[in-house]
């Protein structure tokens, strides 16, 4: 891949991964939850996502998704409601007041939150859409395609991982602003309605 390639897809990757949206929902809410350290952990598993989505695109399921009704219905709703399932749980989190600089401790696991973290991105049919446009304008079809993927899933992960990262490194630090019950329940049923309503987006999103 050329070097002015490369460049426009990390330009195009940068812009996509710090518009806010469900990812960056995902991230801030972990650091709310655990602190950057652990919180981290959340964007390990929406960069995963992103190269699964990647690997469906690249293997043709995305097209797949892209020309069957039944099948980008079938992932976009269970997507809907993975979202909805985020919301409620974020809105459920149980307050307690911070009286330090650090986060309280959370029972989220490391797998668990990699694992919610996948789920968001590799859950989201609109992803596997977008990737179908965007990427076959960065393949070259004379050259081998398996090194280009491998390019191109490096160059978008890695961005969202510094993006997301970002993401989660600002709600960790708004921990240290919250000094009571009221304002850490408050905070959570933010996030939590912030995740209901990408569900809404998602389920509003149709194919072209």
């Amino acid at each position: 891949m050329a070097w002015t390639t490369w460049l426009t897809l990390l330009t195009a990757t940068i812009a996509v991964s710090a518009s806010p949206g469900v990812g960056a929902v995902a991230a801030m809410a972990a650091g709310l939850r655990c602190g950057f350290a652990r919180g981290y952990w959340a964007t390990v598993g929406l960069a995963l996502g992103i190269v699964a989505q990647l690997l469906v695109v690249g293997v043709g399921l995305g097209a797949l998704l892209s020309a069957s009704e039944t099948a980008f219905a079938v992932v976009k709703w269970c997507g809907v409601g993975y979202l909805v399932y985020l919301g409620w749980r974020q809105w459920r989190t149980d307050a307690a007041p911070v009286t330090t600089h650090e986060a309280q401790p959370a029972n989220d696991s490391i797998l668990g939150l990699v694992f919610r973290g996948f789920l968001v991105n590799a859950g989201n049919p609109k992803g596997t859409v977008f990737l179908l446009a965007v990427i076959p304008q960065f393949i070259d079809p004379a050259l081998p395609l398996v090194p280009q993927y491998v390019i191109i899933g490096a160059t978008m992960a890695g961005t969202d991982l510094l993006i997301m990262g970002l993401y989660t490194a600002l709600a960790a630090r708004v921990l240290r602003y919250l000094r009571s019950a009221d304002h850490v329940r408050w905070m959570n049923r933010l996030f939590g309605s912030l995740f209901v309503l990408a569900a809404v987006w998602l389920a509003t999103f149709r194919r072209v």
